[in-house]
């Protein structure tokens, strides 16, 4: 039997391993009460369990084939003790706190994949947009089974994540299981992540196009600047905007807040509930809409998750845009980052999150008001056909407008829309809005 000493010791020593952190700026942070207060008392310690922990540690120390230091253990319970709360939260050791900062911040070194855990299998939410993993085709939906050949099955996010990221350069060899198909492998090179996370253009004259890859610190700063962008490039005020937030997998939620409240002038964007009094919290608009009320779509798939449901439902419940797609993800859950005081963090779920009218997503996913699913466009040329202006001696037109006969036909320059089926979908319902609204 263990002293009593030696118990108390290690009782002491978890409970200064996860007390009383800070917030991490970047996310909502709920106070934490420290070790020692009423919050912490209420229930006396779980000794039956804490001596068996010991034990457990002791024999494992005696009895295991190589030697383990009291440290690696103690680590590996941490781990074990988040991983199991849910396939979001994790122990985060000083490289894996640090590239979380660095991914919030916008460059990071890795393949660029948005990565989650779905029957003891890692799972790509969405690849990033102009990265390696997006350039090789890998899609959301994809399985990783293999990381350089080794099974990923019953490792943790946090592990696979550790293996895929690395020496920029260097080579690593992906097996995807796509559809329930058969196993094929993938090889790609590491490189730096340099994520934009807003991409604007006019498909046409008067309808503006916005994508976001990602919800970063600046985001909703950049988004701001792309509306700008657009009124200006257009000469006059838009007709229609898309909001493309297809394979986004998130990010910080207080930058989608902001994306939100540039195309609203009031009401409730989110709110969120947790056990925590500080987790509940609300956000609304603060009636700064840039976006000056013009018709609005916005396209959504499996790969929009997190902060890109809370977008796509404020902007749906709000009456504010059409979505348009497949239903979303379904990661309606809050994680705050609490850094310990030796560059090690807990991400830890603290909150579920709300659209304004109540509806929490968590494993539902937002459905979108139209479902249109992807497809490839197949152009066909259209026939030269012979008009009435061809015709010799043809009548005038009665109004004095001008002869429109038969011409070449110019090759026009390649948009976006022309080879993205969702995309030419959205933005034939917005030419129908834009029609019925009198724009």
């Amino acid at each position: 039997m263990l002293h009593l000493s030696r118990l108390t010791s290690l009782a002491l020593t978890i409970a200064l391993v996860i007390g009383a952190p800070l917030a991490f700026a970047a996310q909502p942070a709920p106070a934490v009460a420290p070790a020692g207060t009423a919050a912490t008392t209420k229930a006396p310690l779980p000794l039956d369990e804490l001596r068996t922990f010991a034990e457990v540690m002791d024999r494992i120390k005696a009895a295991y084939v190589e030697p383990v230091d009291d440290k690696t253990l103690l680590e590996n319970a941490i781990k074990g003790m988040l991983s199991n709360l849910d396939p979001h939260s994790a122990y985060l050791g000083p490289e894996d706190f640090a590239e979380l900062q660095e991914s919030t911040s916008g460059e990071f070194g890795g393949l660029g994949i948005e990565v989650g855990a779905e029957d003891g299998f890692i799972k790509v939410v969405s690849p990033i947009d102009d990265t390696p993993a997006s350039k090789a085709g890998i899609q959301a939906g994809d399985f990783i089974v293999k990381i350089n050949g080794q099974p990923t099955r019953g490792q943790s996010m946090t592990e696979a994540v550790d293996k895929m990221r690395g020496k920029i350069g260097q080579k690593i060899t992906l097996t995807l299981v796509r559809d329930g198909g058969t196993p094929f492998d993938v090889t790609l090179a590491r490189a730096v992540i340099q994520v934009k996370s807003v991409k604007s253009q006019l498909l046409e004259s008067g309808y503006g196009y916005i994508r976001i890859t990602q919800f970063q610190v600046k985001t909703g700063e950049e988004v701001s600047k792309a509306l700008a962008k657009l009124r200006k490039d257009n000469g006059k005020k838009l007709k229609g905007i898309i909001l493309d937030l297809r394979n986004n997998p998130g990010g910080v939620l207080q930058a989608a807040v902001e994306v939100v409240d540039h195309f609203i002038t009031k009401g409730l964007i989110v709110y969120t509930k947790g056990r925590i009094a500080n987790s509940e919290l609300r956000f609304s608009a603060t009636g700064k809409d840039e976006s000056e009320a013009v018709p609005m779509v916005v396209l959504i798939n499996g790969g929009s998750a997190s902060a890109s449901e809370i977008v796509a439902g404020a902007l749906q419940d709000q009456k504010r845009a059409v979505l348009m797609g497949t239903t979303s993800f379904g990661k309606g859950s809050v994680q705050t980052v609490l850094p310990l005081n030796n560059e090690r963090a807990l991400k830890i779920t603290t909150a579920l999150y709300y659209t304004p009218n109540g509806r929490s997503i968590q494993a539902l996913g937002i459905v979108p008001d139209i479902e249109v699913r992807k497809a490839k466009i197949t152009s066909e040329q259209d026939s030269d056909y012979f008009k009435e202006a061809d015709l010799q001696g043809h009548l005038g037109n009665g109004n004095g407008g001008a002869d429109k006969p038969t011409g070449p036909g110019g090759k026009a320059k390649p948009m976006p829309q022309d080879d993205d089926y969702q995309l030419a979908q959205a933005l034939s319902l917005l030419k129908g809005l834009s029609i019925t609204s009198g724009r």
